[in-house]
């Protein structure tokens, strides 16, 4: 039910507006969202090598529907690129098709404006990426866009082999196949859960079944010979791996677990001690509104953990 409810006000455009301007609102969200800024992004970025943790950096916007807009979070995206090479972090950055327009001109349109416009914008960060030794991971959203997130990275993987992948979602039904074929080109994969709301003619709708086809995919991905991103908090899927990593021998840089900023900071840790790779998804910006809300729908136990540490500095 919680699920549910966090969800739709995930797209509620009436509370969205009180809590992005409202000082509750931006308190309570800093427990997720590194910040509104650039600086703040990359301060975070620093504390998080600092501690063997690595970092993909997330410009936070969605749906955009003006050419303008996705224009403006692009400059953003590059300014991370010559932060990143700059101050020489280990670190890349995740960026949503439709925060560069791709809906531009509505969905079912066919290949036009917004889908041109998206893969323009983004084959210029990838281009740049490639040049510092980078890489951009195209998020994944809604079951809507699957199909056009996979091939616009196909082919932007050709262009520039390496510095471009994807997410792929572990409560969908086709996402077996669709790991296959990515894996075929040597296209690397960032497996979660999913956090959208989706038909059950799309995905499994008991939690078993999607925890259980992660676990499969998991261990498909990590034996495949192309460097793949766990992203789970998760702590019975994270010993799983743990264990299938002992019995199986398999070297643990083909690998590396993914997590979410603010979420399980302590197994982030424990599991760099262990000597496991570790990249954290930074978010920052003013838009942090439907991300948040979809974090909460994930794991409804972080609205308790916001309650009690409400009032703590």
């Amino acid at each position: 039910m919680l699920r549910s409810l966090f969800i739709a006000l995930s797209t509620n455009k009436a509370f969205r507006a009180f809590a992005e301007r409202s000082v509750i609102g931006q308190r309570v969200s800093r427990r997720f969202v590194a910040g509104m800024t650039v600086e703040e992004a990359i301060a975070a970025a620093t504390r998080l090598n600092r501690e063997g943790i690595d970092v993909s950096l997330d410009s936070l916007g969605e749906s955009v529907m003006q050419v303008s807009q996705a224009e403006e979070s692009a400059v953003i995206y590059h300014r991370l690129l010559d932060e990143i090479a700059a101050q020489k972090l280990r670190a890349n950055v995740s960026v949503k098709l439709s925060q560069m327009g791709v809906a531009i001109g509505g969905r079912g349109a066919g290949y036009g404006a917004g889908p041109e416009l998206a893969e323009r914008i983004v084959g210029e960060m990838v281009e740049h990426a490639a040049s510092i030794g980078s890489f951009v991971r195209i998020d994944m959203e809604g079951s809507d866009y699957t199909e056009e997130t996979i091939a616009m990275t196909e082919r932007l993987h050709k262009k520039w082999p390496g510095s471009v992948g994807t997410v792929l979602q572990s409560y969908l039904y086709r996402t077996a196949e669709d790991a296959e074929r990515l894996l075929g080109q040597g296209i690397r994969i960032r497996l979660c859960k999913g956090a959208y709301k989706e038909a059950p003619d799309v995905a499994f709708p008991a939690k078993p079944d999607v925890d259980a086809n992660y676990v499969k995919l998991m261990r498909r991905l990590a034996t495949s010979g192309v460097f793949c991103g766990i992203a789970t908090h998760d702590e019975a899927i994270v010993g799983k791996m743990l264990q299938f990593v002992t019995e199986s021998g398999l070297d643990r840089s083909a690998f590396e677990f993914q997590m979410l900023y603010g979420v399980r900071r302590d197994l982030q840790r424990e599991l760099v001690a262990e000597g496991f790779g570790v990249r954290v998804y930074v978010p920052f910006g003013t838009e942090w509104y439907p991300y948040f809300m979809r974090r909460l729908a994930e794991r409804p136990a972080n609205v308790l953990f916001l309650a009690k540490n409400f009032f703590k500095n």
